[in-house]
């Protein structure tokens, strides 16, 4: 797990020898080193130019290694740092892990326990930079919001306009818009952003046990209840809490919640005393929550707290323009995640995603895209291969003259054309049709030219 690139470490001791000692050792490893006599000199030296690996004592004239410490953290300077001492104690080191070292060494030591010692910190420092990337690349996808449309567009702008303000934001949208996602973009964009999202659908959890998740519990408040629990509110402390299907919450815990946003506070299951939150509620629905509460079904009360501010996430069929740029983005990602080479979707292909409703909207058109992949190997993506027909009776699609079906018949022929041409050699017509032979005779039976 070793980089290659070498490792810059500042070696920090009063002692001259010693200084010179680890210089040698450290280099004959083959670290990068520069050695300081302070630990005042060591901050100059951190704040003109980042290093990976501080190893420093701790009895030092002047500043000392746990003031450094101090230091380090009221500066921002993100360091590892690895502390040596010749007065070595359990309670010296506990005090250097509680100042945010990563590791301690007694003097006198061999050179190869220092070296052991730096090669796992390397580890340590591979670890941390690999989680970094994949949480990055994890966010990035999670929350990448493709748009061209005018009416996402409009969306994307209001988002941004909201994303530092501290009001409750109701999102609106048929099922598999990405609702969610525009909820964590508002977190993302928004001055909550280094605070945690906690998201939690309200459809998923039992009634019985949900204000235990949401507000907590105090341990023996309930069988079962052998520890305390903080809840979901506790959990997204500074930041922001996503209620999805808020339309699902029971009303006994509707009264609940709406004193939580008056009042902002909370009160845990079993315990008497309320609780202050810091949180900011983004919820979503695909319900109409005006209807409901005229139908005595959610308080008109709460629907208002939470909709200070109401946002709107169109259909996909409103958003044709969206469609194509969508589809690429699904095919590469699932192209990437299953190793393949990306196929390129044909420009009949595209239009027949355009002239389909999407009822399901975004996660709709991702699984057709990932069941269109699985049945097609070619270079070009092919829909047929998921048996088009029958989609179209499946979904009560219109049965008049489509693009979708035109391109149906034309590749219906065009099979015809090339297993007449090669003597109803199927290895050979799947060459000239330029797809593979399992994609051919798939055709073949779907469109029944057996």
């Amino acid at each position: 797990m070793r980089s290659e690139r070498q490792k810059k470490i500042v070696v920090i001791d009063d002692e001259a020898g010693m200084r010179h000692m680890l210089e040698l050792v450290l280099k004959k490893a083959g670290y990068r080193v520069e050695t300081v006599a302070s630990a005042e000199a060591a901050l100059l030296r951190l704040k003109a130019a980042p290093v990976d690996i501080v190893l420093s004592d701790i009895r030092m004239p002047g500043m000392d290694g746990l003031t450094f410490l101090d230091e380090l953290r009221r500066l921002s300077i993100d360091v590892t740092v690895i502390m040596m001492s010749a007065y070595g104690s359990i309670d010296v080191a506990i005090e250097c892990m509680k100042q945010g070292a990563y590791d301690y060494i007694s003097k006198p030591f061999k050179p190869d326990e220092v070296v052991l010692t730096l090669r796992k910190a390397e580890e340590r420092l591979a670890l941390l930079q690999e989680n970094t990337q994949l949480k990055q690349q994890l966010e990035g996808d999670e929350s990448r919001l493709l748009a061209q449309s005018s009416a996402m567009k409009v969306l994307l702008s209001q988002v941004d306009q909201l994303a530092d303000s501290l009001a409750s934001v109701l999102i609106q949208g048929e099922t598999g818009t990405g609702k969610e996602l525009i909820a964590r973009a508002l977190h993302r964009q928004g001055c909550r952003r280094k605070a945690p999202f906690v998201a939690v659908n309200c459809s998923a959890i039992p009634a019985a046990l949900m204000e235990s998740e949401l507000f907590g519990h105090a341990r023996g408040a309930f069988t079962g209840a052998d520890r305390a629990r903080p809840g979901l509110f506790m959990a997204a402390k500074g930041g922001t809490l996503f209620l999805d299907e808020i339309g699902e919450l029971p009303l006994e815990l509707q009264a609940k919640l709406l004193r939580v946003l008056q009042e902002g506070e909370i009160r845990p299951v079993g315990e008497t005393a309320p609780r202050k939150v810091d949180v900011r509620v983004v919820s979503a629905t695909a319900q109409d929550l005006k209807a409901r509460a005229g139908d005595n079904l959610f308080r008109t009360d709460l629907f208002y707290r939470l909709a200070v501010v109401e946002l709107h996430v169109p259909p996909l069929r409103e958003r044709v323009d969206d469609i194509g740029l969508l589809a690429d983005y699904f095919v590469e990602k699932i192209a990437c995640r299953e190793g393949r080479n990306t196929p390129v979707l044909s420009e009949c292909a595209r239009e027949a995603l355009e002239g389909y409703p999407w009822p399901g909207n975004v996660r709709e058109l991702e699984n057709f895209i990932e069941r269109t992949m699985i049945f097609s190997s070619g270079p070009i993506l092919d829909f047929t291969a998921v048996d088009p027909e029958r989609r179209r009776v499946e979904r009560n699609e219109p049965g008049d003259l489509s693009l979708k079906q035109a391109a149906q018949r034309l590749e219906r022929e065009y099979i015809g054309k090339a297993l007449q041409q090669t003597g109803g050699n199927r290895t050979h017509a799947a060459k000239v049709l330029e797809i593979s032979l399992r994609s051919l005779l798939y055709k073949i039976k779907a469109y029944e030219l057996e």
